[in-house]
């Protein structure tokens, strides 16, 4: 991390905008009472941990410029509200130990940064992109109805927000996304 936030520094000086996109499942047959642990603790080092270390590393420069922006890819199944709603489609999909947890987690990370970085003018905010049509979704089993770029509008939306946006929140192409 460091080495690419050197190179970034070195070439531009400051950083705009980063999208912390990287995300692993750990696959779907992580279910309570089956979990293998280390595959757990491999998704949150990804999906939580993974976050940490990019946007740390990144913040100096992002101090730097006039109007920082930080957006957090999370996942609508990081929504309680959607998991425990029984007229939504999260609330029947199967179980899973890992991937939800660990994009509730970022969620949570993502308030916190936000809480600190607000005052210096960045923005920093989770989205949920919806189901698209990439390699990390067609691994899940699930109809894709979305290209990528559909999903990354809301990304490009909440990177490009005025000095007056929302931070710390949770959101998809609709608005915002319950807790």
């Amino acid at each position: 991390m460091r080495a690419a936030a050197e190179q970034v520094g070195e070439r531009f000086g400051r950083l705009d905008v980063l999208v912390n996109n990287a995300g692993i499942s750990g696959g779907t047959r992580q279910t309570p009472g089956s979990v293998d642990l280390g595959v757990v603790r491999e998704v949150f080092e990804t999906n939580v941990f993974g976050v940490i270390r990019v946007t740390d590393a990144m913040l100096p420069l992002l101090r730097r410029s006039p109007a920082g922006r930080i957006v957090n890819v999370s996942s609508g199944t990081a929504s309680m509200t959607h998991m425990t709603d029984p007229g939504h489609y999260f609330s029947r999909r199967p179980s899973v130990a890992g991937y939800p947890p660990s994009k509730a987690a970022l969620n949570l990370l993502t308030i916190q940064y936000a809480k600190e970085l607000r005052p210096l003018g960045i923005l920093v905010n989770a989205i949920a992109p919806g189901a698209c049509d990439t390699d990390f979704a067609r691994d899940l089993g699930m109809s894709l109805p979305r290209t990528a770029a559909q999903g990354a509008a809301v990304a490009v939306r909440l990177a490009t927000l005025g000095a007056e946006g929302p931070s710390g929140g949770f959101f998809d192409e609709d608005g915002p996304v319950p807790w």
